[in-house]
């Protein structure tokens, strides 16, 4: 019996979708950008840039998500999200795939403002991505049973109007290479969640917005947005 001094937190996790399971969250690494924007369009792909969020920022995507405190732009980001389920390092992109135990579509709610204001005097993002509830996620579909889509619609709308949509297979790197990237820097463990960048479209919320959302074949959500505290 390991003798802690106070009792641990409890496991974050994601429902399972079709499942009364639940998927045990460890750690949540984020890709900076995956889709090329307008106000960056290159034919070189720069080596991914990653950040953290912790495994308290993981909420289900339902009902409403609290507006944080120290913001003024309270940005949605729609995402691809790997759930890993097999621990792996320096993995092969052409083996990457084996590490996937599912998908599901999230979240990277964003303190814009503070995320510009770090950018711009090189301080890590990490006060604008990691606020408690950050990351609204749908149930995890399983790689096993549903397979890897490569393709499909990702889009989002707020308050019925449209802000976001691309196609995954328009990413500038793919889930293998991604999880290939991250795994030669650190070694990935089974409930490691990867959110992988967003299209362009990312814009501020207000308190009573609804948000729509979803990846076609992977899940689909809908979140209000609350008061300010």
């Amino acid at each position: 019996m390991n003798n802690f001094v106070f009792e641990p937190p409890r496991v974050s996790s994601l429902p399972v979708h079709g499942s009364d399971a639940r998927f045990p969250v460890g750690r949540v690494f984020c890709l900076g950008r995956n889709y090329q924007w307008g106000d960056v369009v290159s034919a070189e792909r720069e080596v991914p840039a990653f950040f953290m969020k912790p495994a308290t920022s993981v909420v289900d995507a339902v009902g409403e998500i609290a507006f944080p405190t120290q913001t003024e732009q309270f940005c949605h980001e729609i995402e691809l999200v790997v759930a890993i389920g097999k621990d792996g390092y320096e993995v092969d992109a052409e083996d990457a795939l084996d590490h996937v135990w599912g998908y599901a579509a999230g979240l990277d709610l964003t303190r814009r403002d503070l995320q510009v204001a770090a950018k711009a005097v090189g301080n890590p993002w990490e006060p604008a991505k990691a606020f408690d509830g950050s990351a609204p996620i749908t149930p995890i579909r399983p790689a096993g049973r549903d397979g890897h889509g490569r393709q499909g619609a990702i889009w989002l709308r707020v308050n019925g109007v449209e802000r976001q949509r691309a196609d995954l297979d328009s990413q500038i790197w793919s889930v293998s290479e991604v999880i290939s990237q991250l795994s030669h820097s650190v070694t990935l463990r089974a409930g490691d969640l990867i959110m992988t960048g967003t299209p362009p479209g990312v814009a501020a919320l207000q308190p009573g917005d609804v948000i729509n959302g979803g990846i076609d074949g992977i899940g689909e959500f809908e979140v209000r947005v609350g008061e300010r505290r």
